[in-house]
Formats: structure tokens, C-alpha cells, sequence
């Protein structure tokens, strides 16, 4: 992998490779959605599927699809022993309902606030029927959308980018491919479908029955809103994006869509009310997500203490003052007559310390046998006594 120095930092690559990759990520999701629709729909009809089954089917696909690929894409790229943000299983399953409570906590209360103010007007629940279509919609959600996408995009294209950008446009590279994905899927799943004999839904920038300009707008806020759960802190962050995800794609589907798809609670909202409530809750989760962030980078930077205090210039004068006391080997200094060998663990810690790193640390001399101390031997060397020296010996 090339690299190139700027700045102290090195960057991986040029910058038309780390849009690549992310495009690929992208282009990875495209497929895996489209040809997993397609080929979903004639195995349904094939196995003579219904209900909640041919629901499953296809879902199950797209991340067979994507999700192998991508993680294969990323072996042997920096960062590759987590790949991806992932994490462990165990910090997995705390990081998914991390992003499930933020998200869901964030849409009641501005629903509730909506509620509050006579935009929105709610039925009669049905406890029964709402907890099975939660259970299940959870599971299609995960293995059609929230999983392949996190892991296509907030997974390989942000990281693809972000080891080459800073966070601003990581953000805004990794959103646009996400804009990108639902119209380049209709393609893939024209012609997939056409290729195994069903019907294929028509091409287009956004799905059947929704606007072409709300749509994007909305896509782009959730876009956004799930880069912040994905860099907000914890072991596996990646899977803070997929409970975010899952959550949004609940909540919406209770809510706004919950009478025709038999959710047992639906509500009565005006499009123009649904659409502010959408992005006040989404607005309210990626701030939750970024003021988490901001307070876990503002620890780390008081935990450092000195670290920040010096630098450029400082630096490297307080290293040339340290040199002469940190010396270790024959240029150690003397106390009392008796010779000091700071160690290396000392040496080094006080050279992060002053924000010197090891360059703090001078290189090791090796001694001929003949003329190294024994250990433990007191210099006999009174002060202001000059010390003969071996005419064969150069002059350090």
C-alpha cells in the first residue's frame, strides 16, 4: 500500500483509491439488495412461500450477499483484527442496544411532544399484535437493511475513507454513496429479475410512492444520524449504527405505517407534520450520539494532562534539555561518586510525557568488555578531576 507523509502523519494512498473503495462498498450493498430481492421473490414463488416466511427469505439473501463480501474485501487492511468497528460478540450485543435505546428514547420524547402540541393522534394498541410485528419486523430489518448497509457503508466505505479524510468529509463521502445505493439497486434488480422471470419494480432515485425531493432529504438526515452513532464511543460501534438502524425503521413503521401493515398501534399524522417529527427525532439522536463523542474526546484530552501543553518548538527544547539528564550508558551522570543508570521504562515515560516520544531516549553505546563499569562499581573519579582518557579511545 503506498504511502505518503504529511504533516507527521502518514495517509494512506491517494485520494481517488479511498473513493474507490468506498464506491465499492457502495456498489457491494447495490447488489447484494437488488439481486437478493430478485432472486428472494422467484425462490418464494418457487417454494410456494407466504407471509412471514417470504419476508424472511429475501432479507436472509441480501446479507449473505454483502455482508461476507465486504468483510473479505476488508482481510489484511489496517484495523482488520475488528474489522470494521464490529467488535466482540459480547461488546456487539451492548453496542446494539445502545443504538436501539438512544434512538428510541429520542423518537418518544419528540412524538410525545407531538402529541402534546395536536399534530399527532393515536389508536387504540394492541399489545399482542404490536410485541409480534416488533419481533419480527426486528429481524427482516437487521438481515435486509440495517446489517448489510452498516457493514457496506458506516462499515468499508467509512473506514476507506476516513484512512485517507478527515471526519467532515468522511461523513459526507460516506452519506452520498448511501444516496447512491437504493437507485443503483433498482438497476441490478431490473435485471436480475428479468433474468429469472419476475417482476422487478420500476428504476428510479427513490422507491415506488415516495417524493423524489423529501425522500433524499430524509435519507441524507438518517445518513448522517447513523456516521454519528457510528463514531460515537464504544467497543463496537459499528453495531451502535445497526440498533440505530433497526430502531428508526421500527419506530417509522409503527407509527407512520403501522394501520396497513397490521402493527396493532398506528398514528394519525399530516405529511408535513410526519416529515418534521422524522428528522426532529433524528436531529435529537445524532445529537446525542455527537455530545457523547465531544465528552469521551474532552476526557481523554484532560487524562493527558502535559501531553497538550507543548509542542513544535517546545518540544524539542525541552528534549535538548532532557537529553544530558535522561543519558544512559557511559554518558550517565554522577551522583555522590556513584554512577546513575536511569532505566528505559523511565527514560521513555518521561519522554511521552514532554510529548517527545522515544527521540527523548539517545541511542545505546556499546562498550568494549575491556573498558565497560562492572555493575555496581563506584567511580573513584573525584569532582573537578580530570579524566585521562585511552589515546586509542575516540573522544565521545
Amino acid at each position: 500500500m503506498a504511502t505518503k507523509e504529511k504533516k507527521g502523519t502518514t495517509e494512506p494512498g491517494p485520494a481517488w483509491r479511498a473513493w474507490g473503495r468506498a464506491l465499492l462498498g457502495g456498489a457491494v450493498m447495490a447488489v447484494a439488495l437488488g439481486t437478493g430481492n430478485a432472486l428472494g421473490e422467484a425462490l418464494v414463488r418457487a417454494l410456494d412461500l407466504d407471509g412471514y416466511p417470504a419476508q424472511l427469505l429475501p432479507a436472509a439473501l441480501v446479507s449473505a450477499l454483502a455482508v461476507p463480501v465486504v468483510l473479505a474485501l476488508r482481510t489484511g487492511r489496517p484495523g482488520s483484527g475488528r474489522p470494521l468497528g464490529l467488535g466482540t460478540p459480547a461488546s456487539a450485543a451492548h453496542g446494539f442496544v445502545r443504538g436501539l435505546a438512544v434512538t428510541t428514547a429520542c423518537a418518544a420524547l419528540v412524538l410525545g411532544g407531538g402529541t402534546a402540541a395536536g399534530w399527532v393522534r393515536w389508536s387504540g394498541p394492541d399489545p399482542a399484535a404490536l410485541v409480534s410485528f416488533l419481533a419480527g419486523n426486528a429481524l427482516v430489518a437487521v438481515l435486509l437493511e440495517a446489517l448489510p448497509e452498516e457493514t457496506t457503508l458506516r462499515g468499508y466505505a467509512w473506514a476507506s475513507l476516513r484512512e485517507r479524510f478527515g471526519g467532515v468529509l468522511s461523513a459526507l463521502g460516506t452519506t452520498l454513496v448511501f444516496l447512491l445505493v437504493p437507485a443503483a439497486s433498482t438497476v441490478v434488480q431490473a435485471g436480475v429479475a428479468q433474468a429469472v422471470g419476475v417482476e422487478a419494480p420500476p428504476m428510479g432515485l427513490a422507491p415506488a410512492g415516495q417524493d423524489p425531493i423529501a425522500y433524499p432529504v430524509l435519507l441524507s438526515v438518517f445518513g448522517l444520524t447513523l456516521i454519528a452513532a457510528r463514531t460515537a464511543p464504544g467497543r463496537a460501534p459499528l453495531w451502535a449504527a445497526i440498533g440505530t438502524h433497526v430502531a428508526f425503521l421500527s419506530v417509522n413503521r409503527v407509527v407512520f405505517e403501522g394501520g396497513r401493515r397490521d402493527a396493532g398501534w398506528s398514528a394519525h399524522v399530516s405529511p408535513v407534520h410526519a416529515a418534521i417529527l422524522e428528522l426532529g427525532y433524528l436531529a435529537a439522536t445524532a445529537a446525542v450520539f455527537t455530545g457523547a463523542r465531544l465528552l469521551a474526546s474532552r476526557g481523554r484530552a484532560s487524562a493527558t494532562g502535559p501531553r497538550t501543553a507543548v509542542s513544535g518548538p517546545r518540544v524539542r527544547a525541552a528534549a535538548a534539555w532532557l537529553r544530558p539528564v535522561l543519558a544512559s550508558g557511559p554518558r550517565a551522570t554522577a551522583s555522590g561518586g556513584r554512577r546513575i543508570q536511569p532505566s528505559a521504562a523511565t527514560t521513555y515515560s518521561v519522554g511521552v510525557w514532554a510529548g517527545g516520544g522515544s527521540g527523548l531516549v539517545p541511542p545505546v553505546r556499546v562498550l568494549s568488555r575491556a573498558s565497560a563499569p562492572r555493575p555496581g562499581a563506584v567511580s573513584r573519579v573525584r569532582p573537578g578531576t580530570a579524566v585521562r582518557r585511552n589515546p586509542g579511545t575516540r573522544r565521545r
